[in-house]
């Protein structure tokens, strides 16, 4: 049985539920998705499905071989299985994959934010803002170790690039699920900017 598809951000919107609260939604383009290659343990060492999504441009030689024909895909993902044996190269994975209630995990690359400070990038309180620190309010304060061990241990907060990095946002529940519109309304926000690429699961356990 699958268990996950490629997806698209295409924005946040909202509804007015029963006793009018608002409820923010992320609208997802969540497939349709075709089953590239089928990796099994005794090949591979692992059990997967690779699957491709979005429509490419230009593709090379090697990929056009890869793709055996299937179509040209932007997009290829894995999505580990416990069992592959019920997939077949060619098999097509839509938006109805999930039904309103279920609980999905979503993972996708964050915004970037570019150079920031660490009031921003780590929530730091800053310096005093009195008794003559007039140059100290965003900053973060001694980052040595005294005497010992005598320098800047590695992973120290500090400033830095900001965002950009692989996120997942875990138990997000499942509003509508449209197979006409390829089209997934999941309740609360997802990681990255509008036509970034997503991984939608779903969620194991609670």
């Amino acid at each position: 049985m699958f268990q996950g598809i490629i997806g698209r951000k295409l924005g946040m919107t909202q509804v007015y539920k029963d006793n009018g609260e608002v409820e923010g939604l992320t609208a997802i383009e969540a497939g349709p998705c075709v089953v590239i290659q089928v990796k099994t343990a005794a090949k591979e060492g692992y059990n997967s499905l690779q699957v491709g999504f979005g429509e490419a441009k230009r593709l090379k030689s090697p990929q056009r071989g890869h793709l055996k024909g299937l179509g040209e895909f932007r997009y290829l993902r894995e999505f580990r299985m416990s069992d592959t044996e019920t997939a077949a190269v060619g098999d097509k994975i839509d938006v109805s994959l999930f039904k309103a209630g279920d609980k999905v995990d979503v993972s996708g690359v964050s915004k970037s934010k570019g150079y920031a400070g660490v009031v921003k990038r780590h929530g730091f309180a800053g310096g005093p803002k009195t008794h003559g620190q007039s140059d100290r309010l965003r900053h973060p304060g001694a980052i040595g170790s005294t005497t010992f061990p005598g320098r800047v241990w590695k992973g120290l907060r500090m400033s830095g690039h900001m965002g950009g990095d692989r996120v997942t946002v875990r138990h997000l529940e499942v509003i509508a699920a449209n197979p006409e519109r390829n089209l997934l309304l999941v309740k609360g926000a997802v990681p990255g900017n509008r036509n970034g690429l997503l991984l939608i699961r779903k969620s194991k356990g609670k």
